[in-house]
């Protein structure tokens, strides 16, 4: 896998490298600001991009708009951010825009290698990582959820571990559950949330969305 990693602190970018370095993963690419992000991307074409959300040159939300244009010039890199914020709306913009992988971890989760190599891993193949606690912050600041409101416990358990990029099979082993009562679960949780079958369309990522969103 390689890497390109966008990071303005020199302590924390290193660390980086050298995580992700001793797995045996390359890190072609590692800069400090977001136009440094752009240009590492257009030059190495990397599996998985690493950027921070609020970074130079205006420390702001630059790494996230740098990211969000990656998704668009570069649709087959996968999109890792890594930030002590939560931005309201910046998760479910990724996974909107996104065509290939994304995930959305909080910085303190760089202290666990292997949750960070397996989250690189499944970004680089094209899966979705969304951090529970990014997913509880953000559910704390909403006010409106009626939608949400139409499922069961146990389909509420089964759609926040679809936002965490849980396949049926490891949502089945965390829930203690069949494979068939997962799909059974999944299939509620689209009709509740009125998402029809359509060809256009990602019901998963949908109820995801609803989700982080509503």
């Amino acid at each position: 896998m390689r890497v390109v990693i966008a990071e303005d602190s020199a302590l924390l970018r290193e660390g980086l490298v050298q995580l992700i370095s001793m797995v045996g993963h390359e890190v072609v690419a590692a800069v400090e600001d977001a136009p440094g992000l752009i240009r590492a991307v257009d030059e190495h074409e990397p599996d998985v991009a690493v950027t921070d959300v609020r970074m130079p040159p205006g420390n702001s939300d630059d790494g996230l708009r740098a990211a969000l244009r990656l998704t668009r010039s570069h649709p087959d890199v996968g999109i890792l951010v890594l930030s002590q914020y939560v931005v309201r709306g910046a998760a479910a913009e990724l996974l909107e825009n996104a065509t290939s992988g994304v995930g959305y971890l909080l910085k303190d989760r760089v202290g666990d290698v292997h949750e960070l190599i397996d989250t690189l891993e499944r970004v680089a193949s094209r899966g979705t990582v969304i951090d529970p606690e990014v997913v509880r912050r953000l559910l704390g600041r909403q006010r409106n959820r009626t939608v949400l409101d139409r499922l069961s416990p146990r389909e509420r358990e089964v759609l926040a571990l679809m936002a965490q990029g849980r396949s049926n099979a490891a949502i089945a082993d965390l829930l203690v559950i069949t494979e068939a009562a997962v799909a059974k679960n999944i299939s509620g949780i689209f009709t509740k949330l009125d998402l029809r079958v359509a060809a256009q369309d990602n019901r998963r990522v949908l109820a995801v969305l609803a989700y982080l969103g509503n």
